[in-house]
């Protein structure tokens, strides 16, 4: 068994977050061969934010912007707030996200999340938590790639009878698609609400930019900053 000193209000910031998803192989810089075919400098896998310490960061981040979403809105942490996790990643997420929106920031979210089949028999249906009829819904996922899935999760919140107020992933690549805007833009503009990341490509080039700045430039720190900002010019929006 692990155990390690445990931060009594740990916050949420791009930099910890990165240098915790390195630590754990969540976030690898290498060449990676993506869907599309392009050969990514980088390589995002939430599969892998298996531990207390991640989930409980990432959490907090997801919480942290909730909150601040709200504050913008009216002020009212009283006001009703449902969040929602796109199966399955999105399920834990979720689910320690309502934890972290009581703990931190007195908000009492309700929470639920989506099966990828649907249950025949008991309850029954594809949703499973809080109620969404007639809700305004925040959905958390990890990555929004091509936005296929995403559209799948509205469509299923939409024949429930729930609308989406906005969409919060953990990485934004901030990447073209076929067209000249990325997923998360194209998703932006056709539900209308706001789309949020913890973490986009412009922090990772950040923190590596500051991180190697400090070793004096480091050749294999400097070649996979290179590269990054190269990737971020020839497939950027």
């Amino acid at each position: 068994m692990s155990h390690v000193t445990r931060p009594q209000d740990p916050t949420f910031s791009s930099h910890q977050f990165i240098q915790l998803a390195l630590d754990n192989q969540v976030l690898k810089f290498g060449e990676f061969v993506l869907k599309s075919g392009r050969i990514s400098p980088y390589f995002f896998n939430a599969g892998l934010l298996a531990t207390g310490e991640m989930l409980s960061l990432l959490a907090r981040g997801y919480a942290d912007a909730l909150a601040e979403q709200i504050s913008a809105n009216n002020g009212d942490n009283e006001q009703e707030l449902v969040i929602f996790g796109a199966a399955y990643k999105g399920i834990p997420f979720v689910a320690a996200t309502a934890q972290a929106l009581w703990l931190h920031h007195g908000i009492n979210a309700k929470w639920g999340y989506n099966r990828k089949e649907a249950k025949t028999h008991g309850e029954g249906g594809n949703l499973v938590g809080a109620d969404v009829t007639g809700k305004a819904v925040w959905v958390l996922d990890d990555v929004i790639t091509a936005g296929t899935a995403m559209r799948e999760v509205v469509e299923i919140l939409e024949q429930a009878g729930a609308s989406v107020a906005g969409i919060i992933v953990a990485l934004d690549r901030k990447e073209k698609g076929q067209a000249e805007h990325s997923a998360i833009q194209e998703l932006a503009a056709t539900l209308e609400v706001p789309v949020r990341a913890l973490v986009d490509i412009d922090d990772l080039i950040s923190y590596l930019a500051d991180v190697h700045g400090a070793q004096n430039g480091q050749h294999k720190g400097a070649t996979q900053l290179a590269k990054m900002q190269h990737y971020r010019e020839q497939y950027g929006v």
